[in-house]
């Protein structure tokens, strides 16, 4: 099983919204996603998707954007984001997502030998330091992250791979430690993928935490082409 990873898709069928004012490599992005995505995924890999992936504002309507990306290979895991403003409660949104997509959300997920935990992350301490709302948010989102690898830890059987996703980047420049870098610690992840970050290189943002691989995975830094992260032999 290969693994990919590809955030920030931005879909917007039914709530038109013009990633071209971000810049011109935006144009035509659903179709270059969709394009690429056929390119390298079989059916068989694993694709994670860790957030805003659609600019709707109801599920009914994020579920006409996911529609398309449900068709494409590969089991899909979905990660809320900051602009996932439709995504309801987890048990309703489960019910209501496509065959071969799933979500991660104050718990874990195994799929083959991949055990698949995260949450959405927010604004962390860099240069300045935080407000007393966005430091709230934080710790939060931190208390999140903390059930979900302890549900990963649960999970995890000998000789899987646990990898832990975020929307946000889970440290700013010059990256001293914060909450949510507290729990990454304490899980030791085999990888770390976020995204968020836009206009970014992939090879200019965090590359690693504490010796882990960390990997900038939106849309427009991998040219909109699913970044292979893993490529697993099957299991003995």
């Amino acid at each position: 099983m290969r693994v990919y990873a590809i955030a920030d898709l931005h879909l917007a069928s039914v709530t038109p919204k013009p990633m071209t004012v971000f810049g011109p490599n935006w144009a035509g992005h659903p179709e270059a996603i969709f394009t690429q995505w056929r390119e390298v995924v079989r059916e068989g890999d694993l694709v994670l998707l860790p957030g805003d992936l659609s600019w709707a504002m109801r599920l009914p309507d994020a579920l006409t954007d996911l529609a398309p990306v449900a068709e494409l290979p590969g089991t899909k895991v979905l990660l809320r984001g900051n602009h996932d403003y439709w995504w309801p409660g987890l048990s309703k949104l489960r019910s209501a997502l496509p065959p071969g997509m799933l979500a991660v959300q104050n718990d874990a997920l195994r799929v083959g030998r991949v055990v698949v935990c995260g949450t959405r992350g927010w604004l962390t301490p860099g240069y300045e330091p935080l407000g007393a709302e966005d430091d709230r948010l934080l710790r939060r989102e931190a208390e999140r992250l903390r059930l979900s690898t302890a549900a990963a830890a649960r999970l995890r059987q000998p000789g899987d791979v646990l990898i832990l996703m975020l929307h946000y980047p889970p440290a700013s420049p010059p990256y001293p430690p914060n909450p949510l870098t507290e729990v990454i610690e304490a899980a030791r992840p085999d990888l770390i993928v976020y995204g968020h970050l836009h206009g970014v290189p992939p090879e200019r943002a965090l590359r690693h935490w504490a010796g882990i691989p960390a990997h900038l995975v939106a849309a427009d830094g991998l040219r909109f082409r699913p970044r292979l992260l893993l490529d697993l032999p099957p299991a003995p």
